[in-house]
């Protein structure tokens, strides 16, 4: 049994589709169960459509855009009318139950949650329609707590459901990664481009003989070649190195993938969808050579905290700023103290720094700088330090 996960980019238009069922097909006398993305940027696009609705603007146009796309691969997929007819209904019917998620009044998270679903649902119909797979609904095996947008997962529950189910023991089954629901049958989702942690966790569960994320990189790099010159690939890493890797902003693997899979022993691919034939880097249990790393996050917001009343920062003050920080789900990138002030780094999610800042204002002076680059440097040297500032004109 292995595990294959696809994202977004590897499922972009009708071409990578074809190119995924090649590497699909590869593997045909195996039993598989492959977890999808949504297609390209369709993700992006829902939501749009959830805060043109909740700002109560017109997102027809985005729906529509939403629609075509999903109509434009099955037309250049399923070339009998027939075939295209029968997965245009399918369609169609996913398409409805969208527009009755979208005209329902919740509120935001549970809204977001019951809508951006849909992404993972039409793309993973497309997929086991086109490589003649069995279609399984992730919500049925992935059992969360209802914190929307970001949910926990019930990993018993989740468990049982999964080994229960012979579907998923036999053949190629096709399934949805990001998503799950909550006991009531609410739908939920694991948090931005969690399409990986639903791969360990199915992985885990059927104590598969592997994960393999297929990727539009050749595998983990020691820095984005966007920004670094000469960058070498990881020919294999140990899950420890991989998490924290992660955990600093590398972008190719979700953070909460790598622990499931090494508690289990199974062995993490990160491999090329383009070049499918070549080796990629496997995580697993390993010696280490480091190399140089440099690690970018983007999109970065500094907030800085000082008592009012001068008094210094000390532990009654960081309570209150991080009982904040956990009501708004808000992680800590990086954090330092000084005698009167407390900074930290994290994501900048307008929604969720405004509600932080309207929380402590009454308490701190607060400042905040967003649009920033968070840059993590393992295993230092100078040469790699002056590469990165000679290409970015520090």
């Amino acid at each position: 049994m292995k595990v294959f996960k696809f994202g977004g980019a590897s499922l972009k238009d009708s071409e990578a589709v074809v190119n995924m069922a090649n590497i699909v097909k590869e593997h045909s006398g195996e039993k598989l169960v492959i977890v999808v993305s949504a297609m390209a940027k369709n993700t992006n696009l829902l939501e749009d459509i959830i805060t043109m609705k909740l700002v109560k603007e017109d997102y027809e146009a985005r729906y529509d855009e939403f629609m075509n796309f999903h109509f434009k691969i099955t037309k250049a997929l399923f070339t009998t009318p027939k075939r295209l007819s029968s997965v245009n209904d399918k369609i169609n019917a996913l398409l409805l139950q969208l527009k009755a998620k979208i005209a329902k009044n919740l509120e935001p998270r549970k809204l977001y949650d019951s809508v951006v679903v849909y992404g993972e649902l039409l793309s993973s119909t497309i997929v086991a329609e086109f490589i003649n797979a069995s279609w399984l609904d992730a919500r049925r095996y992935i059992k969360t707590d209802d914190h929307h947008q970001n949910a926990n997962l019930n990993w018993d529950e989740t468990r049982k459901l999964i080994q229960s189910d012979t579907k998923l023991k036999k053949g190629i089954c096709v399934t949805q990664g990001f998503i799950g629901s909550t006991e009531k049958g609410e739908s939920t989702t694991l948090g931005r481009e969690g399409s990986d942690f639903s791969a360990a966790i199915f992985a885990t569960c059927l104590q598969a003989d592997s994960v393999t994320v297929w990727k539009d990189v050749p595998g983990i790099l020691n820095g984005d070649p966007k920004k670094i010159d000469h960058t070498e690939k990881f020919e294999e890493l140990p899950y420890k190195e991989a998490a924290e890797m992660a955990y600093y902003g590398a972008s190719v693997i979700h953070p909460k993938t790598i622990k499931p899979l090494a508690n289990t022993k199974i062995p993490l691919y990160v491999k090329s969808f383009s070049d499918p034939k070549s080796s990629g880097t496997v995580i697993h249990d390993c010696s280490f050579k480091p190399l140089p790393t440099i690690i970018i996050k983007n999109n970065q917001c500094l907030i800085s905290f000082k008592v009012i009343d001068y008094s210094f920062i000390n532990e009654h003050s960081l309570s209150v700023i991080f009982r904040e920080l956990a009501a708004a789900d808000i992680q800590i990138n990086i954090m330092q103290n000084s005698a009167v002030s407390f900074s930290i780094v994290v994501d900048n999610d307008v929604h969720k720094v405004e509600t932080l800042v309207r929380k402590l204002k009454n308490d701190f002076q607060i400042r905040y700088n967003t649009g920033l680059h968070l840059l993590t440097i393992k295993n230092y040297t100078h040469e790699l330090i002056q590469t990165y500032q000679k290409r970015n004109h520090i």
